[in-house]
């Protein structure tokens, strides 16, 4: 059989919600990731220091037999630098979302008027806490995406010591403004290296293929592959996993999110194998988000195995995209 190991797998984007669905995906990741950068969009939004210990606290008491950094995020406010000093210490990241234009963003950024927000991100870059952006306008669906690169451009001009992550890009205008400034990065989900809009809606409505930032053209997949496979320095995997329950996919307004926490590295390992880029997923796997975050993980070693494996139905209520369906590789062991 065909093997292939991975070092201190890391996700730089993860939804592990609270309460039950916590007790219930946060296991799931721990298993064969190092760490992951946890979001913060909670009801309601984590926002404290005492906010940001205690969510903590409630992820590592539900991972209580796996090694597992959660590595915490502040819900972006105009925060003052006395606050973020006091605050850093138990922070990887500040994490931005444009008012109500996703999961649990109605608290978010209405206006992105720079003056408003310099002292907040001046106090960022002085103290290096990275800005995670979910970058969508309120425009039209198919080009919020390519819209907010404008924003990027203002925000990396205007605060050229910040370090600046642009979150599960979908585009190829994305792609594309990776070289363009020095402090701009990015992380690619696992379902957007696989899916284009007819995925979702081409036929059937596929509502666990569902997400925000929606899956985009055939193009915009070519342009993604292009830097995930090459493990462009700049760029990460972030899986943007975000579980909901059943009855909240499978009805009329339909949750967005894609759930694929349990199976993200067996299917980067099918993809980059078809592209013959085994040899480069380390590093888009863990090597590439451990330089650009400074982070150092615990050793974790997963060895996943070339055979059949078919994708659970459900993960407790949690439907996992492709579910029922058998791909090509399987994690044989985690040590």
């Amino acid at each position: 059989m065909m093997t292939h190991t991975l070092l201190m797998p890391l996700d730089m984007h993860l939804h592990l919600r609270d309460g039950v669905m916590l007790e219930n995906v946060a296991p799931l990741t721990a298993y064969s990731f190092s760490g992951a950068i946890v979001m913060p969009n909670l009801i309601p939004p984590v926002s404290s220091l005492e906010d940001v210990i205690a969510y903590k606290e409630r992820i590592i008491a539900a991972v209580p037999n796996d090694y597992f950094e959660p590595y915490m995020t502040l819900f972006y406010k105009n925060y003052d630098r006395a606050f973020l000093e006091s605050v850093m210490d138990e922070i990887t990241a500040i994490k931005l979302y444009p008012a109500g234009i996703t999961t649990n963003s109605e608290g978010g950024v209405s206006s992105f008027d720079i003056e408003e927000m310099r002292p907040t991100l001046e106090a960022m870059s002085d103290l290096n806490i990275p800005l995670c952006v979910h970058g969508e306008t309120d425009g039209f669906v198919m080009d919020r995406e390519a819209e907010f690169m404008s924003i990027y451009e203002l925000l990396a001009s205007n605060f050229p010591e910040l370090k600046i992550i642009m979150e599960h890009i979908t585009t190829k205008e994305a792609v594309e403004m990776l070289d363009k400034f020095d402090n701009l990065y990015a992380t690619i989900t696992v379902h957007h290296l696989l899916l284009t809009l007819d995925d979702v809606v081409g036929g059937m409505m596929m509502p666990h293929n569902f997400c925000k930032p929606i899956a985009k053209r055939p193009e915009d997949l070519d342009a993604l592959l292009s830097v995930a496979l090459e493990a462009h320095p700049k760029v990460m995997f972030g899986s943007d996993s975000a579980p909901h329950p059943q009855d909240k996919k499978e009805s009329c307004g339909c949750a967005a999110g894609v759930f694929t926490a349990p199976i993200a590295l067996q299917l980067l390992c099918e993809i980059f194998e078809q592209y013959n880029k085994l040899d480069n997923l380390q590093a888009f796997i863990s090597d590439n988000a451990q330089n650009i975050y400074g982070i150092c993980p615990e050793f974790k070693e997963v060895t996943l195995e070339k055979r059949t494996f078919v994708i659970p139905q459900k993960y407790g209520n949690v439907v996992p995209m492709y579910a029922g369906q058998a791909i090509n590789w399987a994690i044989e062991s985690v040590d």
